[in-house]
C-alpha cells in the first residue's frame, strides 16, 4: 500500500465516523449548529490529542537542551500550533492529494556548480511532504525532485532500489552526473541504505533533517518493518551505525531539532562522521514549513555548489 492511498482511506474512515454521529446527534433533534460545532470539535481535538501524546512522550526521552537552544513557555506553545498546523496540513489536506499539489517535478538541464536535489520524505508520508520547500529552493534558482517510498511500511533497505532508479532519472533529466540528497526522518536512514548499497559515485552531498540515526522511542508505536528497524538499538541501525557501514560523502551534515517531537530521545538525530548542526527550535513535521530550516538548506546547498 502506498501512503497516498493509506491516507485517503484513512480521511474516508474518519469522514465516514464524523457522518454516523451527525446522523445520530439529528435524531436527538440538535440544531445543525450544534452538530456542526461537535464534529469539528472531535476531528480538531482529536488531532490535538496525536501532537499532545508526542511531546508528553518527547519530553519523557529527552535529551538536554543546549542553553542557547532553550525557549520559554510561549516559545513552546508556539512551536507546538506550529506543528499541529503542520499535521493537519499535510496529513488531512497535502499528502493524501499529493498529485494535485506538487504535479510533476521541474527537471531543468543541469547548472554547472549546481546539482540537482533529491527530497525523500520519511515515515508514513510522501512526496506531498515537500510542497513548501520544494518551491522556496526552486525559487532560489534549484532544480528540485522528489520521490515516493513505497510500499508505505516495507523495510527501510527496500527503498535503496528506489532511490537508486530516481536519482539516475534525475540523472538522465538534467544531464547531471551528481545530486544532492535530503532527507527527512527516515527518508535520511533510507538514503544511508542506499549509500550502503550503492556508494556516493552519484552523490554530491547528503544532508538529513530529524533523521532518528540512533531509533526513537515513538518507533515503538509505529507498524511496519520500517517502524520495527528505527527502535532503538535494533540489529538494523546497529549494522548501519558499524564502522566504515556506510560511505558518506565529505560534506555531510544532519541536522537535529533539540525540540524534536517525533526523535527521542532528539540527540539520536546526530550522525557519527557527519557535521552536526542544531536548527533551533521547530517541531518535527513543522520543518515542512519552517523558514529557518528554509535557510539552513540553502546555505548547505550553497556549499554543494562551490
Amino acid at each position: 500500500m502506498t501512503a497516498t492511498t493509506m491516507l485517503r482511506r484513512l480521511l474516508a474512515a474518519e469522514t465516514l465516523f464524523y457522518a454516523l454521529v451527525a446522523r445520530w446527534l439529528c435524531g436527538l433533534d440538535w440544531p445543525a449548529t450544534a452538530i456542526l460545532f461537535v464534529v469539528v470539535a472531535m476531528a480538531l481535538g482529536g488531532r490535538a490529542c496525536v501532537i499532545f501524546t508526542t511531546y508528553a512522550w518527547a519530553h519523557r526521552y529527552r535529551s538536554p537542551v543546549p542553553p542557547d537552544q532553550r525557549v520559554g513557555a510561549l516559545g513552546f506553545l508556539r512551536m507546538a500550533l506550529a506543528e499541529y498546523v503542520a499535521f493537519i496540513a499535510l496529513f488531512s489536506v497535502v499528502q493524501p492529494f499529493e498529485r494535485s499539489f506538487l504535479g510533476a517535478d521541474r527537471l531543468a538541464p543541469n547548472r554547472p556548480g549546481r546539482p540537482p536535489v533529491l527530497l525523500v520524505h520519511g515515515y508514513q508520508c510522501n512526496r506531498g511532504f515537500w510542497r513548501w520547500q520544494r518551491r522556496r529552493l526552486e525559487q532560489a534558482g534549484w532544480t528540485v525532485a522528489t520521490v515516493n517510498l513505497n510500499p508505505v511500511f516495507a523495510a527501510i533497505d527496500d527503498y535503496a532500489a528506489r532511490l537508486r532508479e530516481r536519482i539516475e532519472e534525475v540523472c538522465a533529466a538534467t544531464g547531471a552526473d551528481r545530486v544532492v540528497l535530503v532527507g527527512h526522518s527516515m527518508g535520511g536512514l533510507a538514503a544511508r541504505a542506499y549509500l550502503r548499497a550503492h556508494g556516493t559515485a552519484r552523490i554530491a552531498r547528503l544532508v538529513t533533517l530529524g533523521s532518528p540515526h540512533h531509533g526513537s522511542r515513538l518507533a515503538l508505536l509505529g507498524p511496519g518493518a520500517n517502524a520495527r528497524q528505527m527502535e532503538p538499538a535494533s540489529p538494523w541501525l546497529a549494522a548501519l551505525n558499524a564502522p566504515n557501514a556506510v560511505p558518506l560523502p565529505a560534506a555531510t551534515v544532519a541536522a537535529m531539532s533539540p525540540y524534536d517531537n517525533y526523535v527521542m530521545p532528539q540527540d539520536s538525530a546526530v550522525l557519527d562522521g557527519a557535521r552536526n548542526v542544531a536548527i533551533g527550535a521547530v517541531g518535527h513535521l513543522a520543518m515542512a514549513f519552517s523558514p529557518a530550516v528554509t535557510q539552513f538548506l540553502l546555505a548547505e546547498l550553497a556549499g554543494a555548489s562551490e
